[in-house]
């Protein structure tokens, strides 16, 4: 299910957020979207999800034109967004309640692959920040999608806790052979999780990289140690800085 941008762009009134934007994301493939704060990250991003229109170009999943949100695309946003009245097992059905009767031992299966168990009555007052992100990327991934849209997720969390988020989201990725398009404004995070990686400037935003991270699987941190990988931060910080 490939995902194809052609000469995509959007403005806000006279302003242009995007300009131009044409990318192929392949089925299965971990794309990272690196750029700072008001390059069009996120508006690329929804534009993908069907939660936006482009002022010009087309965007397509396998063929057929995006017109809006569909269920093979599921966002996970920055803020985990569950609903505090809820319980954690409740939170991660919420989206099959949409689709009929909930599927319980789905639920109970995710939960347990997600690290939660013994959590499931819990409200999120009462969960720990990677906790509640991991919820959330749960009641994602409970939908079966074929995109998962990450905008930013693990930016609020602290620093060992976002590592072993990193960490668990690259191994869950290799179980469920989903297609991620990841936004991030950390160029360590984009280079570590990505095998292929877009960074976009901004005034309008333009893709200025857009290459293949040359890192073998699996990534561990002491790679960000090694020629290749100090090769493309150094060419990195230096688009950004420009």
């Amino acid at each position: 299910m490939p995902i194809t941008l052609t000469q995509v762009a959007r403005d806000f009134g006279t302003i242009r957020a995007l300009d131009r934007i044409s990318l192929t994301i392949e089925d299965g493939s971990f794309l990272t979207v690196l750029g700072a704060s008001g390059c069009g990250k996120s508006t690329l991003l929804n534009l993908i999800a069907g939660l936006d229109t482009p002022s010009a170009g087309h965007l397509a999943i396998d063929g057929v034109p995006i017109t809006g949100p569909g269920p093979d695309r599921v966002v996970v946003f920055q803020q985990p967004g569950l609903y505090p009245w809820l319980t954690l097992r409740d939170n991660i059905a919420f989206g099959l309640r949409m689709q009929g009767p909930i599927d319980w031992p789905r639920i109970d299966d995710m939960i347990g692959i997600m690290g939660l168990r013994g959590f499931e009555a819990h409200r999120p007052y009462e969960l720990s920040g990677g906790m509640q992100q991991r919820a959330a990327l749960a009641r994602a991934l409970v939908m079966n999608p074929r995109v998962l849209l990450m905008d930013e997720p693990f930016a609020a969390l602290d620093a060992q806790t976002r590592h072993r988020m990193q960490s668990f989201l690259l191994e869950l990725w290799d179980q469920i052979g989903a297609t991620i398009v990841f936004i991030t404004h950390d160029i360590d995070e984009a280079i570590m999780l990505g095998d292929r990686l877009v960074v976009m400037q901004a005034r309008p935003g333009r893709i200025a990289i857009d290459q293949k991270i040359p890192l073998p699987r699996p990534r561990h941190w002491d790679m960000s140690l090694e020629p290749d990988y100090l090769h493309l931060k150094r060419n990195i910080m230096a688009v950004l800085a420009a």
